[in-house]
């Protein structure tokens, strides 16, 4: 009963690994759908939707946070130079949301999606899947060991009223050491465990194993690397030539004389940040050409840098799984053809489009009691200025 809400939270959740859920919760969502006999597809959309459609909500702080803040901080400083957004900004609205979308998603799945697919009565050729090895299971523990002795750490270092990671003048979480340092402790939170596992597996042997497996992952980032360098350019030239202060300004004023503010305004924003969401697939990429204009423009009017960044967030999120340009969307396609040779990216977008639909609506909902009643959208992040 409770396999389908089990797997859209775990694909949520799996944002914490960055893209890993799309290559690994998709298909064992569908193994998992088809040992309970229910239709695989049913249980890959699933999955699907929570990994994508969630990528915006998660119960802890993923490494897509600190890209977007950083980008968000460097807008914010075209009006304030000295403004600044910490990769938890958004985290509040972030935990309310992973219940939404795991609630939403349960009920698209099983009441829409699944009847529309029918009875599974296909064969598929069974993979073998292999036991892991004594070697696996000690490495696997260990990490685990080391995960949970890193959390207890950072505990013991915030928690306590005069904690270490706490602001020294005023003993406060918020803002604090912590969470401005909050990039390298995801980074330590994710290499500590990783070489942990290698040492007690037996895949790491020296320190030259460690380089040389992160120089595998980091050529994966040749495709980001050169992005970055021409966005670093196309935001620089904003700065250089006012372009972006200009261009708030005469938008903000435009906004300000047609009285288009307030919730209209930002439902828009969510709209239209789920259509280029259709043909860009990647978020920090989006986040790149539209902060610039946008996060001043809605400063001008009176809205939080943070406000912005979320309101994008949800546009974002919600056209996902529908878009084909997204990278990994063939991907899941050929996930698919497995238990259904004549799936195409038409029967994916058909299968996927109740959920982005569900979402876009039920995020906004969700964005506009937070809005009405002004609940705080992160720690030290207001929805006005």
């Amino acid at each position: 009963k409770f396999i389908t809400p089990a797997i859209i939270f775990c694909g949520v959740m799996s944002n914490l690994a960055s893209d890993a859920g799309y290559v690994v919760l998709t298909p064992l969502a569908a193994l998992v759908f088809l040992a309970y006999k229910r239709h695989p597809i049913a249980g890959l959309a699933a999955a699907f939707a929570g990994v994508s459609g969630g990528y915006s909500a998660n119960l802890l702080i993923g490494t897509i946070e600190p890209l977007l803040a950083g980008i968000t901080e460097n807008s914010a400083k075209l009006i304030n130079s000295e403004y600044t957004v910490n990769p938890a900004v958004n985290y509040y609205f972030m935990v309310v949301s992973t219940f939404v979308i795991t609630l939403v998603g349960w009920y698209i799945t099983d009441k829409i999606v699944e009847p529309r697919l029918g009875k599974y009565d296909g064969e598929i050729e069974r993979e073998e899947i292999q036991e892991l090895t004594a070697a696996e299971r000690k490495g696997l523990r260990w990490a685990g060991y080391s995960l949970l002795a890193f959390v207890a750490l950072l505990l013991i270092l915030v928690l306590p009223p005069e904690g270490i990671l706490r602001d020294p003048e005023t003993l406060t979480i918020i803002p604090s050491p912590f969470f401005q340092g909050i990039v390298p402790i995801i980074m330590v939170g994710f290499i500590m465990p990783g070489i942990v596992y290698g040492k007690a597996a037996g895949t790491i042997q020296s320190d030259k194993d460690i380089a040389q497996g992160m120089t595998q992952a980091m050529s994966l980032m040749g495709y980001y690397i050169a992005l970055s360098f021409f966005a670093a350019q196309f935001v620089a030239y904003f700065g250089w030539s006012n372009l972006g202060i200009i261009l708030a300004v005469n938008g903000a004023n435009f906004l300000k004389a047609t009285g288009f503010t307030g919730l209209p305004l930002l439902i828009s924003f969510i709209i239209f940040s789920g259509f280029i969401n259709l043909f860009i697939g990647s978020a920090s990429a989006k986040w790149n050409i539209m902060a610039p204009v946008f996060v001043p423009m809605l400063m001008l009017v009176g809205y939080t840098p943070e406000l912005t960044q979320m309101v994008y967030r949800i546009g974002d999120s919600t056209t996902n799984i529908i878009t084909p340009l997204m990278p990994y969307f063939p991907i899941i396609v050929a996930f698919a053809q497995r238990y259904d040779k004549n799936t195409g990216m038409g029967t994916l977008i058909a299968t996927m489009l109740p959920y982005s639909l569900a979402f876009l609506i039920s995020w906004s909902a969700l964005f506009i009691i937070w809005f009405i009643f002004g609940i705080p959208i992160g720690p030290g992040a207001a929805i006005r200025l």
